[in-house]
Parts: C-alpha cells; structure tokens; sequence
C-alpha cells in the first residue's frame, strides 16, 4: 500500500481451503478511513489454505504448525501500528477498526479484545458466549476467539506470543498484566463458528474446556493438557 498502515490483521490457518475466502471476503467490508494489511500464515506443510487464495492484497507466509508460532511470523512482517488477531473461523463486525482506534486513543489502553458471539441458534452455546464474555472483563483474560488487539510496539515489548501448544492467548494476556497493561473488553461482538461443538459434541466440548481452563489456572502445563484437546488451529 502506497500509506503506511494502521492496522495488520494476522490470521493463522491450518488446512482452512473451503472457508478462507469466505472469511477474505467479509474483511472487504470492514469500515475504516485507515489503511490495513491482511497477514496469513499457513500452519501445514502442504499450504493448502494460502495455495487457494487469488487476491493480491493479501500477504501469505508459512510457518511451523501451531498458532502461537503462526501469529508470530505474521507479527514479524506486520508494518501496522496495530496488531489484530483474527481466528480464521471467527467474523469481525463492518466497524471493528473503528472501534479498536478509538479504544485506543485512550492511552491507558495497550490493546482490547470484542465479547464473544458463536454463530448458533443452541441456547446452551448463547449462555457459553456470555460467560466467555463475563469471564474475560472480570479476568481481563480474553480469549483469541474474542479477536484481541494490541499495540505493536507493546506486542514486541512483550517478546510475542510463547510457544505453547494451546492456552498461548491466555499466558500472552499474563504477561500484559505483568508489563502494568491495560486491555479493554468492548461490548461489541465478534461472532465465531460453532463447528468445534457440532464436530465434538455440546457437552463434552464444553465441560472438556472448562476442565482445561481450570486446570491451567491451576498450575497444568499446556503441554500436558494438549493431549487431550484437538489440534486448535482446525
């Protein structure tokens, strides 16, 4: 781009073929009057999901499998001033760079993350949503399916995201807490897939993620728990 950009959206994918374009075609219609960059980096050996992809306008890299890596490599060519780390399965609102400047421009803030919304009319994934939600205000915690934001000269202040099989979200929000960071929870939602629970099951994906959740508070190393969970970049 001919200005330098504000914001780089860095997306981490693996074997995302079918729906990729899907997600490069709702970002077209994101309301910004500042410039941004699109950033995939593509987990598989085989890079199925970047071979797909035509547009021009997109930035494509490759990386070792796993997310934390992947949003990384995308951080390390990223020229905005701005990180967003969007989910290839989770779908940013037409206004979510307006809202992200203008948290931002409150200084106290070094990033943010949206509430939840999953794309289910299930009653049960609607209450996991507001849970979600309310966890993450009351922990300033969020999740990566909740899209979160931060400054890239923090980011980098930070030493990026850890090598972690999972939980990389919530150990990177430990050591923004720890620099003295202050995130934002906007109210405005991000909706994400619910094909994790339609593949696994209701119950036993939510009562596993809570486990998991618990048991890494506790003092469980991801390594340990990511035996029993699904690679999570699917």
């Amino acid at each position: 781009m001919s200005e330098p950009c504000r914001f780089s959206i860095i997306i981490p994918v693996l074997h995302e073929s079918k729906s990729i374009n899907t997600l490069l075609d709702s970002l077209e219609f994101l309301k910004s009057d500042d410039p941004f960059e699109i950033i995939i980096v593509d987990g598989s050996p085989t890079q199925d999901t970047i071979q797909v992809i035509s547009r021009d306008n997109v930035m494509k890299y490759a990386s070792p499998q796993g997310r934390g890596r992947q949003m990384n490599e995308g951080a390390a060519h990223a020229t905005g001033g701005i990180l967003v780390f969007l989910h290839a399965d989770t779908f940013l609102p037409p206004d979510a760079l307006s809202l992200i400047r203008t948290t931002l421009a409150d200084q106290r803030f070094v990033g943010g993350a949206f509430s939840l919304g999953i794309r289910s009319k299930n009653p049960i994934l609607t209450l996991i949503a507001h849970g979600s939600t309310l966890r993450s205000r009351f922990t300033r915690a969020p999740y990566g399916d909740q899209v979160i934001f931060l400054r890239t000269s923090f980011f980098k202040n930070l030493g990026g995201f850890s090598n972690l099989p999972l939980m990389e979200d919530v150990e990177l929000m430990r050591r923004v807490r720890k620099k003295g960071g202050r995130i934002f929870i906007l109210s405005t939602r991000v909706m994400t897939s619910d094909r994790r629970w339609r593949k696994e099951g209701f119950l036993y994906t939510t009562v596993r993620d809570l486990l998991i959740i618990f048991l890494y508070w506790c003092g469980m190393s991801a390594e340990k728990l990511a035996k029993y969970y699904p690679s999570h970049t699917e």
